[in-house]
C-alpha cells in the first residue's frame, strides 16, 4: 500500500513558490539573486491598516471568528462591492476566507463533481488547474497569444463549451499577463454564456485596483450573469497585505452557504486581527493606496522600455497587475553559454543560473512560450535585472 495519496502525487508544486524557494536557497549560498518571480508588492502595508491591527490587539480580539467572517467585515465587503463594482450583495452572500486562494478552493470543492469541465483561458494563474483537478474537475485550456493581448475571444469560448462544461475561471487584471478585459469584451463573452445557462463563472479580481488605464469591469455587473458569478477578491495586492491572508467572495447565496459549510470543516474562520485590520482597509477609499499604483505604472513603463532593447523578447503592454509576460520563443533551440534552451522552463532556469535573476516559466501558467517577470521590485533592481538578462542572452 502506497504511503501518499494519488491526489497529492498527481498535484504539481506551485511554480511561483518553487522558484521563490530556489532563489532563497541561492541567496543563502551567498549569490546576489534579484527576485522577479513572486507576485508580492514590495511596499509596506499602509500605516492606517497596521494601526487598526494594533488597536484590535489592544482591544482584546483573540478568539475564534465566525466561519464566514465578522459581521462588520462582511458589511465592509458589501460596501466595497457596491462602491467599486456596482454589485449588491447581502451578508449571506459573502464568505471571508484565508486568502483568495482558499476562496477558489472552496468554490471548486462545493461545485465540481468528477468529470466536470472548467474552461481556463491561457495564461491563467498557476493554481487554477491544480485546484480544479484536486476536486476531480477537468481543466480545459483555451490558448491565447500575445497578438490578442492574451485574452480569450467569444468565438474561442463558444468552441470550448461541451455538455460537460460546468464553469469558467479567469482573472482580470490577469496574473500572469496583466491583461484587462474591457466591459465590451466581457459583454461578448456574456453573449455566449447566456446561451448556456448552466455554466458558472469564477471572476478573480484580486488585482482590480492595480489598473493603469481603462478601469475595471466585473462580469457579475451584467444582469444575466449576476446569479451565475462568484466574484473573488481580497487585500493582498492592492493593500500590500499578502501575509495577512484575507480574501472574500460575493456569490449566489446557495454557493456562499456551501462554501461556509466546507470552510467550517477545513479551517474555520480567518485570523481575527487580520479581519479587524481589513475592515479599516476596505472602508477607506481606493485613493488611499493610489501611490502604489502610480509607482507600479512607472515601473511597468520602465521595464517595457528596457525589455524592448533585448533582441528576442516580445511583449505586449499590460494594462494591470505588476507583471510582463514576454514571448521568448526566439531562444528555443539555441545554445547559450553551453546550455541548450528547449523551452520556457529551460530559459527561466538559465536566467536564474547565469543572470542570477528569478523569473517564472510560462509553462506553469498554461503558456509554454513565455516567462513571467514581476516588476514588484525597486526601479534599481529592475534596471539591474534587465541589464543582467540582456548580457546573458546577447
Amino acid at each position: 500500500m502506497q504511503l501518499l495519496s494519488d491526489r497529492i502525487l498527481n498535484m504539481s508544486t506551485s511554480a511561483t513558490l518553487a522558484m521563490g524557494a530556489k532563489a532563497r536557497e541561492l541567496r543563502e549560498e551567498g549569490k546576489d539573486i534579484i527576485g522577479l518571480s513572486l507576485g508580492e508588492p514590495d511596499f509596506d502595508t499602509p500605516d492606517f491598516v497596521r494601526e487598526a491591527a494594533i488597536q484590535a490587539i489592544n482591544d482584546g480580539y483573540n478568539s475564534y471568528t465566525p466561519v464566514d467572517g465578522y459581521g462588520e467585515l462582511k458589511q465592509a465587503v458589501i460596501k466595497k462591492f457596491k462602491r467599486d463594482n456596482n454589485l449588491t450583495y447581502s451578508p449571506s452572500q459573502i464568505v471571508v476566507s484565508t486568502g483568495a486562494k482558499q476562496c477558489l478552493a472552496n468554490v471548486a470543492g462545493v461545485m465540481l463533481n468528477e468529470g466536470d469541465e472548467v474552461i481556463l483561458p491561457c495564461p491563467y494563474w498557476v493554481s487554477y488547474a491544480d485546484i480544479v483537478k484536486l476536486y476531480d474537475g477537468v481543466p480545459v485550456e483555451v490558448e491565447t497569444s500575445i497578438d490578442t493581448d492574451f485574452k480569450m475571444t467569444a468565438e474561442q469560448l463558444e468552441a470550448a463549451i461541451t455538455p460537460k462544461t460546468k464553469m469558467m475561471w479567469f482573472s482580470s487584471p490577469c496574473n500572469p499577463s496583466g491583461s484587462v478585459y474591457s466591459k465590451e469584451e466581457l459583454k461578448a463573452l456574456v453573449a455566449v454564456l447566456v446561451k448556456h445557462p448552466n455554466i458558472y463563472v469564477v471572476s478573480d479580481e484580486i488585482y482590480e485596483h492595480i489598473n493603469y488605464g481603462q478601469g475595471h469591469a466585473s462580469i457579475a455587473e451584467f444582469d444575466e450573469m449576476y446569479e451565475r458569478t462568484i466574484t473573488v477578491n481580497g487585500v493582498s495586492k492592492a493593500f500590500a497585505m499578502t501575509g495577512w491572508r484575507i480574501g472574500f467572495i460575493g456569490a449566489p447565496e446557495k454557493i456562499a452557504r456551501a462554501c461556509n459549510k466546507l470552510q467550517g470543516q477545513m479551517t474555520s474562520g480567518a485570523n481575527c486581527i487580520a479581519q479587524r485590520a481589513v475592515i479599516t482597509a476596505l472602508n477607506e477609499p481606493p485613493s488611499r493606496v493610489q501611490y502604489m499604483i502610480d509607482e507600479f505604472k512607472v515601473r511597468r513603463d520602465l521595464i517595457l522600455d528596457l525589455v524592448s532593447g533585448i533582441e528576442g523578447f516580445k511583449s505586449n503592454t499590460p494594462d494591470g497587475a505588476f507583471y510582463i509576460f514576454p514571448d521568448v520563443t526566439h531562444f528555443f533551440g539555441k545554445t547559450l553559454r553551453g546550455q541548450k534552451i528547449n523551452n520556457a522552463t529551460d530559459f527561466s532556469l538559465y536566467l536564474l543560473s547565469e543572470a542570477l535573476v528569478a523569473t517564472v516559466t510560462g509553462d506553469a501558467f498554461g503558456n509554454p512560450n513565455c516567462i513571467r517577470i514581476s516588476y514588484a521590485a525597486s526601479q534599481d533592481q529592475i534596471i539591474e535585472a534587465i541589464k543582467r538578462i540582456k548580457e546573458v542572452v546577447s
